[in-house]
């Protein structure tokens, strides 16, 4: 079918029969036997049998991601008449159903392949170009009237479109799943904390006990702490709005034509509604992955604030009877095959999994990010498999966390005040009064006779007991407000 023809985009499903058997496709390389149900083409059929390595799959939000480019890339080369609008017509048909999900199973390349990604752009421009063909009647591995290399991948190269791709896939994950999904967690424990502003318990630092605080105060720490990762991954996301596409092989744009980056950013933008432009220095968008680091790096900070919080709460909630004991967790299932009546924290304990395994994959991250040479960054795959699987965890997890942990989270009121009432370390506010030294003795002699603070005390001669009344007052040594004193 020669280009200067004009076949009419039929309305074809998606699919190929499931009737086993191959065909013929290529690339410059020479003939490949691909499955005939399969929409991709040789490259595509090479990388499986190279790269056939573990069981790490290319995200599919890469691939959606890439659908945008191509679609994106398509609009702006009709527009500016370097491909025909029939033959872009199909491109986007097919870019769309990239998009929604609907070409997932043609994509099937590992992680562990050409550190360009090279090999999934080729995935993506075998696919839309077999499926565009299909949608106008032709003969599949063809490439007419659509090309791979030539129309889908028009005025493009693997090195600026993959960074591109991992741009908006990352983006979309941070801002549809993990920001609200934090944002949501960190809700919850605002309004736990406020119900609980009143309640005085014991401090602890060092893991030992301490002055007190109001568990609302505690509460809204953590609150806190996840407001400021937020902040931290809403700032991060700056440098991924810069994007490559349009440098091609190393930064320079040859083969793409003058103003295609500015036109392409601007039709991405367009089509995500987000704020992307073109980088404005395509040798370090491409020789470097700075802005997926940095990101990757507010999603560690995340990790660690919530290893913080789920290690908090499941060290209040131990015992029931002989550990701590403050707070009562939700119990969702059975904690033993073998003890009775045993629950466990589990919410918390797979929150600090996943924080562990974030803080593991942004370490690869790091390490990835460092390896760029030259004119190119050659660690893109597992850069964006890590960040990819880190905001997808971690999203997921505060959803789980929140509901069947923080949210049906409880006090044993009872617990928080034995423990006040034993804790030797009011004997702080005595200090000001009868100084530092004697304080400190009234506390070593009531924990070495196992008395209460109250009995040392006034044994020691240096307080009344009006005076004692009146000094300790736990209620009043918290402060006025949720920052404390």
């Amino acid at each position: 079918m020669a280009d200067h023809t004009h076949p009419v985009m039929q309305d074809i499903a998606i699919g190929l029969g499931d009737g086993g058997g191959s065909r013929r496709e290529f690339d410059s390389m020479g003939d490949v036997e691909v499955p005939a149900d399969r929409y991709w083409g040789a490259q595509t059929q090479r990388s499986l049998q190279h790269f056939s390595i573990g069981h790490d799959r290319m995200p599919k939000e890469v691939y959606h991601a890439y659908g945008i480019v191509k679609k994106a890339a398509a609009m702006v080369n009709a527009e500016e008449g370097r491909l025909p609008q029939w033959k872009a017509d199909a491109i986007i048909r097919a870019a769309d159903e990239a998009i929604a999900g609907k070409l997932d199973a043609e994509f099937p390349l590992y992680v562990w392949q050409t550190g360009s990604g090279t090999q999934s752009n080729m995935n993506v421009n075998e696919v839309l170009s077999n499926r565009a063909i299909q949608l106008l009647g032709g003969t599949l591995g063809s490439q007419q009237p659509i090309g791979p290399n030539d129309d889908v991948n028009m005025g493009q190269s693997s090195n600026d479109s993959f960074p591109t791709a991992m741009h908006i896939a990352t983006l979309t994950l941070i801002d549809d799943r993990l920001l609200p999904e934090l944002g949501r967690l960190a809700g919850v424990i605002e309004t736990k904390a406020a119900a609980w502003m009143e309640v005085v318990k014991v401090g602890r630092t060092h893991l030992e006990d301490a002055t007190p605080l109001s568990v609302g105060q505690e509460w809204s720490g953590w609150a806190a702490q996840l407001r400021d990762c937020i902040r931290e991954i809403e700032h991060s996301r700056s440098g991924l709005f810069e994007l490559a596409l349009g440098g091609t092989a190393v930064g320079t744009g040859l083969n793409a034509p003058r103003g295609f980056s500015t036109k392409v950013a601007a039709q991405i933008a367009d089509l995500t509604n987000k704020p992307f432009v073109t980088a404005p220095n395509k040798f370090a968008a491409q020789g470097s992955l700075d802005a997926m680091v940095r990101a990757s790096a507010a999603l560690r900070g995340a990790a660690v604030a919530l290893m913080k919080i789920a290690n908090d709460m499941r060290w209040l909630a131990s015992g029931p009877r002989c550990g701590f004991g403050e707070l009562k967790l939700p119990a969702n299932e059975p904690g033993s095959s073998i003890m009775p009546g045993k629950v466990n924290p589990t919410q918390c304990e797979a929150m600090v999994m996943i924080a562990i395994q974030v803080i593991g994959d942004d370490t690869a991250v790091a390490f990835a990010g460092s390896q760029g040479n030259f004119e190119l960054n050659a660690m893109r795959p597992i850069i964006i498999n890590n960040v990819l699987h880190s905001a997808t965890i971690l999203a997921d997890g505060c959803e789980k966390f929140r509901t069947y942990s923080v949210e049906g989270t409880e006090l044993n009121e009872k617990r928080i005040g034995e423990l006040l009432e034993n804790t030797l370390m009011l004997v702080t506010a005595l200090s000001p009064v009868i100084g530092y030294q004697n304080a400190a003795h009234i506390a070593e002699d009531a924990e070495a006779n196992g008395t209460t603070l109250r009995e040392a005390a006034l044994k020691s001669g240096k307080v009344t007991e009006a005076e004692f009344d009146r000094i300790i007052v736990p209620k009043e040594m918290i402060g006025d407000g949720v920052a404390g004193a």
